[in-house]
């Protein structure tokens, strides 16, 4: 009765569309692509847009979506590295925390600065390290010399190379997060005029 209360029926067809636009990335090429053996993704980018439209809890929903369909696509399409995503604690947990984050790194960015674009922006380069960053972070505390070693590299250097990794896919996935998110959500607000 309560979740009922708390999603509404706006709340609901948000999660539903973009839900299903997370799983559109997820079941083509689109949402995952490789870099040698690991794979950039432009999947948070439909998360943190449900978390800037609806709040913390439609794009944690969707964070979920994308979680399930992280782990999914390690088993359906794996490279030597897909193991680490078995472990929800990478596949899943960062994904929801892009929700969260977004909606209140968005609510408190639009207090300080006034512009609204900029405000969209900074947040979704604030959801996209919340991706990096949280996906990086657990595969380095739970499977760091293992996930060097399958990818061939010197196990001395675990953390240089998974942060070579969070700068070479990262980098890339925040500038299309950037464009995307703005230019949906200036969209989305002269629809709304």
């Amino acid at each position: 009765m309560i979740a009922t209360k708390s999603l509404s029926t706006r709340k609901m067809t948000v999660i539903g569309m973009l839900g299903a636009v997370s799983i559109v990335l997820g079941m083509t090429p689109l949402g995952f692509i490789p870099i040698g053996p690991t794979k950039a993704t432009i999947m948070h980018i439909p998360v943190i847009i449900a978390a800037m439209i609806e709040g913390p809890l439609v794009g944690a929903i969707v964070g979920l979506i994308f979680g399930i369909f992280s782990m999914i696509q390690s088993i359906t399409s794996p490279t030597v590295v897909s193991f680490v995503f078995w472990n929800p604690l990478v596949s899943v947990v960062p994904r929801i925390l892009i929700g969260i984050v977004s909606y209140y790194s968005y609510a408190s960015i639009r207090k300080i600065i006034k512009n609204d674009t900029l405000a969209v922006a900074f947040t979704g380069a604030i959801g996209t390290l919340t991706n990096t960053v949280g996906v990086l972070c657990m595969i380095y505390l739970l499977y760091g010399v293992r996930f060097v070693e399958a990818i061939g590299q010197d196990i001395s250097s675990v953390g240089k190379i998974i942060m070579g990794i969070g700068i070479t896919n990262g980098i890339p996935e925040m500038i299309v997060a950037i464009l995307i998110v703005t230019g949906v959500m200036r969209g989305l607000k002269l629809i709304s005029k």
